[in-house]
């Protein structure tokens, strides 16, 4: 059964306890709308989301009152909920982005986890990211993290990302307490982008996205090359690792992986040349490359040796193709 809606007027009124969670970065917040004559929230919602479901995020952001028009009225600034596309730059983990930008590093665990990946693993060099937007919701009595999960996440198992989030060790929640819910479903449509852009939302967020579609496009085609590479048509490999190379916004472990392709593909049709470019460029994105005579073959050793010292000492099997 669904939680009541928490009905005030402002976040404000709901007490000191909002003091705790105002400590957060503000980089992943929303951007400003102002209402006009003839607005709801449903409408914004299927304005500016495509999705009108997504009118209990505008109304929990805001505080309004869960009534027919979201009880906004024309001059009112809202907040739109919006993420934070960020680039691993090198040296970066779940936790120090976290800490620069969701307040505390404790939240790399949900960062990681909402991204796909495990907080103990580094987030791949280049890769674009999703950051949550923070939704602020004051618990009433009868709320748990499942609850609140199932109200703004669309599945109570995710509770356990609510209680991290919050650092909180039990899954009840006392009426009035400030819980932050990280929010990554939340794709804005071409007007919602206009105006984020406008009101300078996205002047820190990388590629505003552009760049993780790309990659996640990229795992796909990367799987495609190694099933071509594999079944040794070898021009067809090289057509296909040039179209990922031409596409870029690859992360560095990408790459890598494309590089690797183009050397093995190029070495078979004995390019020699070609096979030693493409090796250069695979040392580049993964430095310390270092091959295993054993399992590659002669070819590639070859053209890697053109260009520097990339073999690994026997048994030390780095990098092993």
């Amino acid at each position: 059964m669904l939680v009541p809606p928490v009905r005030v007027k402002s976040v404000a009124s709901a007490g000191l306890g909002l003091l705790g969670a105002l400590f957060i970065a503000r980089s992943a917040a929303g951007f400003p709308y102002v209402v006009k004559t003839g607005d709801t929230v449903a409408e914004l919602a299927e304005r500016l989301y495509g999705r009108i479901e997504l009118e209990r995020l505008v109304i929990a952001a805001n505080g309004l009152a869960d009534v027919r028009g979201g009880g906004i009225v024309p001059g009112m600034r809202l907040e739109i909920p919006a993420v934070l596309h960020h680039k691993i730059s090198p040296g970066e983990t779940w936790q120090s982005v976290a800490a620069e930008l969701l307040g505390g590093a404790f939240r790399g665990d949900v960062l990681a986890r909402v991204n796909g990946g495990e907080p103990w693993d580094r987030p791949a060099l280049g890769r674009e990211i999703v950051v949550p937007y923070s939704l602020r919701y004051v618990a009433t009595s009868e709320d748990t993290t499942e609850s609140v999960a199932y109200r703004f996440l669309g599945r109570r198992d995710d509770g356990y990302l609510v209680a991290s989030y919050n650092e909180l060790r039990r899954a009840s929640l006392e009426q009035g307490a400030v819980v932050l819910v990280p929010l990554v479903d939340l794709p804005l449509t071409e007007t919602g982008r206009r105006l984020a852009e406008h009101a300078g939302a996205l002047t820190r967020s990388e590629a505003g996205g552009e760049d993780r579609k790309a990659q996640d496009d990229a795992e796909r085609e990367l799987a495609r090359l190694f099933q071509i590479l594999r079944r040794g048509d070898y021009v067809a490999a090289v057509a296909a690792g040039a179209r990922l190379v031409a596409r870029g916004s690859l992360t560095d472990p990408q790459a890598a992986r494309v590089h690797a392709s183009l050397t093995e593909a190029y070495a078979a049709l004995d390019e020699s040349g070609l096979a030693a470019d493409a090796c250069a460029s695979w040392r580049m994105s993964e430095p310390g490359l270092a091959l295993d005579p054993a399992f590659v073959s002669p070819k590639i050793l070859r053209a890697c040796l053109t260009e520097g010292r990339a073999i690994a000492p026997r048994g030390e099997d780095r990098g092993a193709r």
